[in-house]
């Protein structure tokens, strides 16, 4: 979501400030600033626009240091203004960025007014520089160690003082916050940030910082100390990694957006995320994963957004095959209900960045409760979810910039089919045989992508008539109904097109009141055993005169007529089938919004890494 980046050099150190937030514009933001220490004051500058805008404004007003943060802000607290953007300033000599949400804000906003602080926004981020500030006697680190003692929530921060020239100190709890240790060559340069690949080619030596540290970030040196249960500080080491962030998410080719892009590189990306699986064996998640598979009964899956309908889908497929009861639970629900819990469930978490908020709250209270078997699929191998869980499957979908997800879900299918068959053959429940032939059917996935993908100009053609429509019903069965919610969700987050998703036999049940020729009917139809139940609520909804777009396996016998359109899938592809027939829906969405002239890369008040509750 948001995005922090911060520097102590010998050099100015705002280039490299503002070309981290450039790297982070993917997250999505309503806004930026910078702040430094120049000429023993604290300067900032601060903007609505993207950050292209921010860096002209910085050299009109001529900010200058060696010691700086900058930030990319998703409203929360506070509407999307210029007064409410980061950095934030208190008494003219603590400058400070947030990423999270602090849930006492009120509390200690209603403490320090009456300490006399007056607040110019009406974030809660304002809270935590006043907090601060108050208790600052000249040393930041300790100032900060004390103030996050007070904090509810979840936050990372980045702060500096005046009165400090060369020292920045971060801290963060439930949101990501990385230490940069700057190469040798750089001269003594250090660097915070929310995400290692704001420093791609600044620095490869990466510190992921812990649960309750806090870090002091100075010229040639750092210390870091852990909150302890009885609210001390501890001095501890954190290993450096050497982490090789990607800075090519991305050159756009001839690309219209990076959503176009991404949809475009799903045969890659499932070729790169089966690399290396020559066979099926439990230890492709982890060395003790055949031990872990033997002892667990059940499988929990959590998950939010996209990664919930990948979940969703997988539960038809550990069902039918692993014979492993499932359930799927969205993870911003889980830890707040009442459930009951069995320590011989596997835990599985999905997520596409691994510092979903709400997904890793909801695994360590799934921990809490006993469950400490845990897997993640997830598309970064250094992030939060792969050092919570002991097992991990990596997919390689590489750097997805657009906000709605397209080949991280599709990759995260693949990992979780491969999941599928390796607790099946724990469990006995697959042959040989039929193991071998779900193998082949993965390996031959980029070649029937490719096939998928060349149907784009039908669906453009589509997608001028949908530009029209305010509202559209998507339907599937079965294994396919998760993909009808995927298709519902891509068409409503980019093209601002109110959608929604049913098991087509819930027509009758209630949403066929809504059906009209002036609401669409998109309707996944692969040749399963369910087809002949499917065209019976097709009839349905032609009898009241809605208006059919069908994705049909070419021996559906599903034919285009009047009111009926009709594009054809290459080929029925069994129980993998979802992660073909996603594909169209994808660019159903992409052309849409492309066609209503939405801001396709970054929708509004979406943001693409979700770091906070």
């Amino acid at each position: 979501m948001c995005g922090i980046v911060g520097a102590v050099s010998q050099h100015n150190i705002v280039p490299i400030l503002v070309q981290g937030l450039q790297r982070l514009e993917y997250r999505g933001y309503d806004s930026c600033g910078v702040a430094v220490h120049q000429a023993g004051e604290l300067r900032r500058s601060r903007s609505t626009a993207r950050v292209a805008e921010l860096r002209q404004q910085i050299d009109t007003d001529g900010v200058v240091s060696g010691t700086g943060i900058a930030h990319t802000r998703w409203a929360t607290h506070g509407a999307p203004a210029v007064h409410n953007a980061h950095p934030h300033f208190s008494s003219g000599r603590i400058a400070l960025v947030h990423n999270g949400i602090i849930e006492n804000h009120d509390e200690l906003r209603a403490e320090l007014q009456a300490k006399g602080y007056v607040f110019e926004s009406q974030t809660d981020t304002e809270v935590i520089a006043h907090l601060i500030a108050h208790l600052y006697d000249g040393d930041l680190y300790d100032a900060v160690q004390r103030a996050t003692l007070q904090l509810q929530g979840a936050y990372a921060i980045a702060v500096f003082s005046r009165d400090e020239p060369q020292r920045v100190v971060g801290a963060r709890e439930g949101s990501p916050l990385i230490l940069g240790v700057g190469l040798p060559e750089d001269g003594g340069a250090n660097y915070l940030a929310s995400d290692a690949m704001a420093l791609a080619g600044v620095t490869d030596r990466i510190v992921y910082l812990e649960e309750g540290d806090v870090v002091d970030v100075q010229l040639g040196k750092f210390w870091i100390s852990a909150r302890q249960a009885d609210g001390r500080f501890q001095p501890v080491q954190r290993e450096v990694k050497i982490v090789h962030a990607h800075t090519g998410a991305a050159e756009l080719g001839p690309y219209r957006h990076y959503m176009q892009k991404e949809i475009f590189e799903q045969p890659r990306a499932i070729s790169d995320t089966l690399e290396g699986v020559e066979g099926i064996t439990p230890e492709l998640f982890g060395d003790s994963a055949y031990r872990i598979f033997k002892e667990i009964d059940r499988v929990l899956i959590l998950a939010c957004g996209t990664s919930y309908y990948s979940g969703s889908t997988a539960k038809y497929w550990l069902e039918s095959i692993a014979k492993i009861p499932t359930s799927v639970e969205i993870a911003s629900e889980y830890r707040y209900r009442d459930s009951v819990p069995d320590p011989r469930t596997l835990v599985v978490t999905i997520s596409q960045s691994g510092e979903t908020a709400d997904t890793l709250a909801a695994l360590k209270h799934a921990r809490s409760l006993g469950m400490t078997h845990t897997l993640t699929i997830c598309n970064v191998a250094t992030s939060a979810m792969v050092r919570e869980c002991e097992l991990a499957y990596i997919t390689r979908a590489g750097v997805e910039v657009g906000v709605a997800s397209t080949k991280a879900f599709t990759t995260q299918l693949a990992g979780l089919f491969l999941l599928t068959l390796a607790l099946a053959q724990v469990r006995g429940t697959v042959s040989a045989e039929a193991e071998a032939m779900h193998l082949k059917a993965m390996r031959h996935l980029p070649v029937a992508l490719q096939a998928v993908l060349a149907l784009e100009p039908q669906v453009v053609a589509w997608a001028e008539a949908f530009a029209r429509k305010e509202n559209a019903l998507f339907l599937g069965r079965g294994l396919h109904y998760p993909i009808a919610l995927e298709g519902a969700l891509k068409l409503k987050e980019i093209s601002y097109i109110h959608a929604e998703a049913y098991p087509a036999g819930e027509l009758k049940h209630g949403p066929l009141a809504l059906v009209t020729s002036d609401m669409p009917v998109v309707t996944v139809a692969p040749n399963d055993a369910l087809l002949e139940k499917l065209k019976s609520n097709l009839q349905e909804v032609r009898a009241r005169g809605g208006e059919l777009f069908v994705f049909a396996d070419a021996d559906t016998r599903i034919e285009n007529s009047e009111g009926v359109h009709v594009i054809r899938m290459p080929e029925h592809y069994g129980a993998l089938s979802p992660i073909l027939h996603v594909v169209p829906l994808q660019l159903l969405a992409y052309h849409t919004a492309c066609a209503r002239g939405t801001d396709v890369d970054k929708p509004r008040n979406l943001a693409k890494s979700v770091t906070v509750e």
